[in-house]
């Protein structure tokens, strides 16, 4: 009988939730902060074709048309830390190209949360994307142990503390101008501190 340990040792390593009825798994990846401009608009790669991640899983080329295809980009949420009760912003567009998974989404500022999200993504405490999916394709190699994932029903796309996949990063996060200028350190670092809380 497997035992509940060993469960969630398996669970962490792939990315798996086991308790989910939908079989629904989370890959992590990089944001890269390189700029802040006017309205709180950031892009980057949310998955890396080619390139196995830490839970030894590859995505393939192609591996999301069909999804993107169905649900367009209004059905995949952009959530915080993969909380269905946090939605923090809209993808404004998602699409394959030669390098993976692009991304460009946008924080809502009537939303709290997404006010501390971008300034702790600023500030470079959060630094990941993490995208909830569930697998409909895909083979084990039986000599790497790497799961090739061919094809990949996405649910959502969150923003995360911590990535899976480094190679893959956000290249431009813009400046929010709901923020006032005075009002950055403060709600960093009020939102580290509850950050740091809810990890312990």
């Amino acid at each position: 009988m497997t035992s509940r340990r060993s469960t969630l040792r398996h669970a962490r390593r792939t990315g798996r939730n086991r308790t989910d009825p939908y079989e629904r798994e989370r890959k992590f990846v990089r944001l890269d902060l390189k700029a802040a401009e006017e309205n709180g608009v950031f892009s980057g790669y949310a998955s890396i074709f080619g390139k196995a991640d830490l839970g030894g899983d590859r995505v393939e080329p192609g591996a999301f048309t069909d999804c993107l295809a169905a649900r367009g980009v209004a059905g995949i949420k952009m959530l915080f830390q993969h909380d269905p009760a946090e939605p923090i912003g809209v993808w404004r567009d998602i699409r394959e190209d030669a390098t993976g998974l692009h991304v460009t989404g946008q924080l809502m500022p009537d939303v709290a949360r997404a006010r501390e999200v971008l300034s702790l993504m600023r500030a470079g405490a959060l630094d990941g994307l993490s995208i909830g999916f569930r697998t409909v394709k895909g083979r084990t190699d039986a000599r790497t142990g790497i799961r090739h994932l061919a094809m990949i029903d996405l649910w959502e796309i969150s923003i995360v503390t911590f990535p899976m996949l480094p190679d893959a990063r956000v290249e431009q996060v813009k400046r929010s101008p709901w923020q006032a200028a005075g009002d950055t350190e403060r709600s960093t670092a009020a939102a580290i501190r509850r950050a740091a809380a809810a990890m312990r």
